[in-house]
């Protein structure tokens, strides 16, 4: 006997099913199992058939010739033509315009960006001239008081002499005192002392406070303005692509979280923007953590005009803007700054005004021997000490609260605080690092993973 092979010598084949998807064999215009000519199509089982197939097996199926079926098809196939066609072209007009296209984007983009500073840098010169003027305003106030108090101390001097002069026995030491008294005259009597304010110091305070409200109301018509800006002509993209969707807004009336895993249902991914971070901060852990150690090691850093230039800070690449946001760090070191700042906040000033928490565009919790919440420069002490080194930070952006909490274990937390404003954009978490900190983004499921 053959053992796997057939009689003839040639190799055993199994056939297969006439009537399975398979079909007949590539280029084969044969049945394979009744050797008749394939000139029938089957549309119930979409298969080429022979006229005993048609018989045998497919009795009550829809048939047709295979004549009939090629011109169907073959009017399918010229409509895909035409419309691949037509999308290949358009795509290529598409490349076609498409380098010039980012070019002129890209120069409008530098265009806008240089007017828009030149306006901002003329408004700064303008203030800067007026701060001239106060200051100049301030030196003479100082001099008038220091002139004041020289004034006073004359006539001090003068009225001890007069009474001495007064006292004088001797006629002849009193005429001769009389004439060495040049310098006092009906003038010096009538007038001693013009415009002598009872407290020096009250100019001085009136000025501070005139430059503070002016400081206000320029920041509130600053804050107005800006984010009517972005609200006409960015607003609409923002929506569309601005950053990190935690829920949808149906869910205003769904029940504030109590525990861990409530919080948790609003979980959003954050990663650290290196081109914002200051020179001195480097990255770890795909840009989800950032600590302070050596200096000048963050070199995109500090090729990027948006980074932090005198501050230790940064930003992550995320705004936050839906109705719900949650997000956890942790915390190593002695003090940090946890933060959420609208993008166009201060980077380049040397002071407070680029710090978190110091100006109207951030909140910040300040977490170093004791918790401190700001904004504005003002400062709400917590009487609470740091116990754990993980914070949560749940926002409501439409809602316009922002709480911040302590966590430990799987499902413990401690609130600390919680804050009310009014957010006119998207929130972008920031971070500020003492010397030997680091800041570590946690890793959280997302409600889609969960779900």
């Amino acid at each position: 006997m053959y053992k796997g092979k057939n009689p003839s010598g040639s190799a055993s084949k199994k056939r297969p099913c006439p009537f399975t998807d398979t079909g007949p064999s590539a280029g084969s215009t044969l049945c394979e199992k009744h050797h008749s000519p394939l000139e029938n199509y089957c549309c119930t089982d979409r298969r080429l058939i022979c006229a005993l197939c048609a018989v045998s097996e497919h009795r009550g199926h829809s048939i047709g010739t295979v004549g009939e079926e090629r011109r169907r098809k073959q009017r399918k196939l010229n409509n895909m033509q035409t419309n691949s066609k037509q999308i290949l072209q358009k795509e290529e007009n598409k490349l076609k315009h498409m380098g010039k296209t980012l070019e002129q984007i890209q120069e409008e983009g530098r265009e806008t960006q240089d007017y828009c500073e030149s306006v901002l840098v003329g408004v700064i010169d303008c203030l800067q001239r007026h701060y001239m003027l106060v200051r100049e305003l301030i030196r003479g106030q100082e001099a008038k008081a220091q002139s004041s108090l020289q004034t006073l101390e004359e006539l001090n001097e003068r009225d001890v002499e007069l009474h001495r002069l007064a006292e004088t026995d001797n006629d002849v030491h009193f005429l001769q005192k009389w004439f060495s008294l040049r310098c006092l005259t009906d003038t010096d009597l009538l007038y001693p002392l013009q415009e002598v304010s009872e407290d020096p110091l009250l100019p001085f305070e009136f000025t501070k406070r005139a430059v503070e409200q002016l400081g206000e109301q320029l920041q509130d018509i600053c804050d107005k303005e800006f984010a009517s800006i972005l609200h006409t002509a960015g607003g609409e993209e923002q929506q569309q692509s601005g950053g990190v969707s935690g829920v949808t807004n149906t869910e205003q009336n769904m029940e504030e979280p109590e525990t861990r895993a409530d919080f948790l249902q609003y979980a959003c991914r954050l990663s650290l923007d290196r081109t914002t971070a200051h020179e001195d901060l480097t990255f770890a852990a795909g840009d989800t953590e950032v600590r302070l150690n050596s200096p000048k090691m963050n070199d995109l850093g500090l090729r990027s005009p948006d980074r932090f230039v005198h501050r230790m800070q940064v930003l992550c690449k995320e705004g936050l803007h839906a109705d719900r946001c949650y997000y956890e760090v942790e915390v190593e070191g002695d003090k940090a700054e946890i933060a959420l700042a609208y993008r166009g906040m201060n980077r380049n000033s040397r002071t407070r005004l680029s710090a978190f928490g110091a100006n109207a565009f951030s909140w910040s919790l300040d977490r170093s021997s004791k918790y401190s919440v700001s904004h504005r420069a003002d400062s709400v002490q917590l009487t609470s000490s740091p116990s754990q080194n993980r914070i949560g930070v749940y926002l409501k952006f439409k809602e316009g609260t922002l709480a911040f909490y302590e966590v430990s274990g799987s499902d413990s937390m401690k609130f600390l605080y919680k804050l009310q404003a009014t957010f006119t954009e998207p929130l972008y978490p920031g971070f500020w690092l003492e010397k030997g900190c680091c800041i570590r983004i946690c890793d959280l499921p997302t409600a889609q993973e969960t779900g």
